[in-house]
């Protein structure tokens, strides 16, 4: 990856005083290391007229795929060879944003403590990037540094010169040139609007990056005429961060039109929005559903049969009447990402001896679920082929049999409450079929009549008059005198086969 920024000067106003905004020697070659590889920073021309500062990024490949973990542009679990074979050492992208920010970071600030007086000072700049992505062609290019004051010549690389025909390639060879710009607000143009030109970054996108992005865009990003998809694609696309920079955004334009402080305006918007109650989701409310049905039952032991990612799991840890949870899936990497949920790594030794997460399938008896005080199946059964339930049946009520036992699943009658789902169509794709609130109750009466057990039917969700609850859920108990008998039949025919052995 290669970047030069160049500026011109006079005998009175020296261009080698960009050495002194950058914190860079002009008549020394520097090396620094990063995270991803060494940035170099050297100066191919270093006169009173004109300086030429370059920056070159070596990145190291592998060091890459290592730090990210899969994560970014070509990090697919199903592309490793994507993870090596990549345009990455010599595209510019969010890898030379980053260095940019970690090697010129006091000029990005716009701070110069030995001449304090020049970062303020608007100064003519040439800026040129051989080599850099742009997912939107050379049209969005311009549409992006255009309305920023710079003259910005672009051109499109061909995918191959001998082979014109095949047309141009997503890389384009960017100039940008502005008489009157201060260094740190070309540093800042650049640190935001690189890994928004090629619509990846290389690391996991957190919620800080939501701060970064607005220090970065001070003073220029909320009057941008493209402000939402720069927002959108450095925050890669991330809805809820998304949504978080934009609502900040519009406070800045509003305090901009009022000519007030940020801070006046946040507090009343903050003030407003506290009396707005917003709507729980349906995922948090059958969750506490079944956390109330657990401790109704007085179950201290539990099973979460199908844990998926582990959000029950974690609920339940909180709750320190909950004294073992157990994690079950047939996932292995449902399993993993509940364990990176849950930090077992680094939980304490008194916290991690209440909770085990294993592998297994409800299609068949596991002598590990037996002697539980309840199980929860939560929207699980619907993702079986209809074959499948009575051996999952047996595994649960037949062979763990603990004494309370949580089945919820989607009612189908209430789909037509849901705007966005077409008519005919189940909630997930993985949905082998959902049941309406008869053929629920149909199939719970019989697995308790079959099993020694009562049922009991508890609505989660607004219950509609019409169409019910959106989730419904079966509160299975097993009644003490069947499961008496039950275990002294046990005995008895294993004390006759010990008999016979004898």
């Amino acid at each position: 990856m290669f970047l030069t920024i160049s500026t011109t000067g006079t005998p009175e106003r020296p261009a080698t005083d960009l050495g002194f905004l950058l914190h860079k020697h002009p008549d020394n070659a520097q090396a620094f290391s990063t995270s991803y590889g060494t940035a170099h920073v050297l100066y191919p021309e270093a006169s009173a007229e004109r300086c030429t500062v370059a920056l070159l990024l070596e990145v190291d490949a592998v060091a890459l795929v290592r730090r990210g973990k899969g994560k970014g542009r070509g990090g697919a679990p199903d592309a490793a060879l994507a993870q090596y074979v990549n345009d990455r050492p010599y595209a510019a992208s969010s890898l030379l944003a980053v260095a940019l920010s970690s090697v010129f970071s006091s000029a990005m600030k716009g701070t110069c403590r030995a001449r304090p007086e020049l970062p303020g000072a608007v100064r003519p700049l040439r800026i040129e990037i051989p080599a850099l992505p742009a997912r939107g062609g050379p049209d969005l290019v311009r549409g992006l540094f255009e309305p920023l004051g710079w003259t910005v010549t672009v051109d499109a690389v061909p995918l191959d010169t001998g082979f014109p025909e095949w047309g141009d390639s997503r890389y384009v060879r960017l100039v940008l040139e502005s008489e009157e710009r201060t260094l740190a607000e070309a540093l800042r143009h650049l640190y935001v609007l690189l890994p928004v030109l090629d619509d990846a970054k290389h690391y996991w996108v957190a919620p800080d990056e939501v701060d970064k992005l607005l220090r970065a865009g001070e003073g220029w990003l909320p009057g941008h005429p493209e402000h939402k998809l720069i927002t959108s694609r450095y925050l890669s696309r991330r809805w809820s961060l998304t949504r978080q920079a934009m609502e900040r955004l519009e406070l800045v334009r509003l305090a901009e039109t009022d000519d007030s402080e940020v801070e006046e305006i946040d507090n009343a918007v903050e003030a407003e929005h506290e009396t707005e109650e917003k709507p729980t989701p349906l995922a948090v409310q059958r969750r506490d559903a079944i956390i109330a049905a657990l401790r109704s039952a007085g179950a201290a032991r539990v099973l979460d049969l199908g844990c998926g990612q582990g959000q029950l799991v974690q609920a339940l840890l909180k709750d320190p009447r909950f004294t073992e949870i157990v994690g079950v899936d047939v996932s292995v990497r449902a399993l993993t990402i509940a364990s990176r949920r849950l930090k077992l790594d680094r939980m304490g030794e008194r916290q991690a001896s209440r909770v085990r997460l294993f592998q297994g399938s409800l299609a068949y008896t596991d002598k590990r679920l037996r002697g539980y005080d309840a199980a929860v199946l939560s929207e699980v059964v619907e993702h079986l082929d209809p074959p499948r339930l009575p051996a999952l049946e047996y595994a649960v009520f037949g062979s763990a049999r603990p004494r309370t036992v949580l089945v919820t699943t989607p009612n189908v009658e209430y789909n037509v409450r849901w705007e966005s789902l077409p008519a005919g169509h189940v909630r997930h794709g993985d949905h082998r079929f959902e049941w309406t609130r008869a053929e629920f109750r149909g199939w719970a009466d019989a697995v308790a009549e079959r099993h020694g057990y009562a049922v009991e039917f508890v609505p989660v969700g607004p219950d509609d008059p019409e169409v019910g609850p959106p989730t419904q859920m079966a509160v299975f108990s097993l009644n003490t005198a069947t499961d008496t008998a039950t275990d002294t039949a046990t005995t008895r025919t294993t004390n006759e086969k010990e008999a016979k052995a004898a």
